[in-house]
């Protein structure tokens, strides 16, 4: 799939009003999030481009069979994930979010939980991206090494994280996903509202999400994904989400790919600890910095206080 590229003015209704069904409605939108990024868009007419494109699958379409058909390929990726694409570009082209990642452009709409209309097609593009390098040819079986030592640590053994991601995705109601995720920073996330509020932090745990939802939201890291949205299985399973599920885990998920991301993982939230250190010790040295003036202020009138 090509980028996008046009010349337009920004005289800027910023995004097109999107409905939960992705039809595009009136250009005027009165969330007040979107009425603010209106007003620092240019008058001026310039060069854009709508740069995210359809990325395939790291494999042949029929690599999944006899789990996951070609047919199921063709039209999951192929005409729904390929839908995604053409929507957002559509949507952000002229916009601010034009040129920012695609992670980037999923924590900004979903606006702590007010998604703006962008949301849905950005995190759907993210979650399949995700998804289809969750899977492998020949893949399935039992992780190894610190993945399945941290698995085993937070769940107890890999059957009991087998139990708990299996549960999570058949009851997910209607369309959605259900991920494993390492939760790496602070119980209150800020975005939305935290998921596992009990659990500590640096751990993995298993959650699940409605429609387009993800953990980037709850500023959680997502290792492992299963989409089950019903048009990722009916094909090949019918209604059988169950068999489905099964079919992912025992021959299907890359443990290679979990296990990379685990470490990216950590490594993220050890660069975000330094980070947000190097903030605090900034603010308590402008803290220092503004309250040193005032203090030797107070000083000298002491002082001429005593020699008066």
């Amino acid at each position: 799939m090509q980028a996008t590229t046009t010349t337009i003015p920004l005289t800027c209704s910023l995004f097109p009003l999107q409905g939960s069904h992705g039809a595009v409605g009136p250009s005027k939108c009165n969330h007040p999030q979107w009425r603010n990024l209106q007003r620092k868009c240019s008058q001026k007419a310039f060069q854009i481009t709508a740069q995210f494109e359809l990325k395939p699958p790291p494999y042949p379409l029929n690599a999944l069979e006899p789990h996951m058909s070609k047919e199921t390929l063709e039209y999951h990726w192929g005409k729904h994930h390929r839908t995604y694409v053409d929507n957002l570009n559509k949507q952000i082209i002229g916009t601010e979010l034009d040129g920012l990642s695609l992670e980037d452009v999923v924590r900004i709409t979903y606006n702590k939980g007010d998604p703006l209309p962008a949301f849905n097609n950005a995190a759907q593009i993210w979650n399949h991206d995700f998804f289809w390098g969750s899977m492998k040819p020949g893949g399935g079986g039992k992780p190894s090494g610190e993945l399945l030592e941290i698995i085993e640590r937070d769940f107890g053994s890999f059957e009991n994280f087998i139990t708990d991601f299996k549960a999570a995705a058949s009851t997910q109601f209607g369309s959605g996903w259900a991920w494993l995720a390492y939760k790496a920073n602070r119980l209150d996330v800020g975005n939305a509202v935290n998921p596992c509020p009990s659990e500590e932090d640096k751990k993995l745990v298993v959650v699940k999400c409605p429609n387009a939802v993800n953990p980037l939201v709850w500023d959680y890291t997502p290792i492992l994904t299963i989409d089950v949205w019903e048009h990722s299985y009916y094909i090949d399973y019918r209604n059988r989400r169950p068999d489905y599920i099964s079919v992912f885990v025992e021959s299907l998920v890359s443990w290679e790919a979990v296990s990379s991301r685990l470490e990216m993982a950590k490594v993220r939230a050890v660069e975000r600890e330094k980070e947000e250190e190097r903030k605090r010790r900034e603010e308590d040295e402008d803290i220092i910095d503004d309250a040193e003036p005032a203090q030797m202020y107070l000083d000298s009138e002491t002082e001429e206080s005593e020699v008066e």
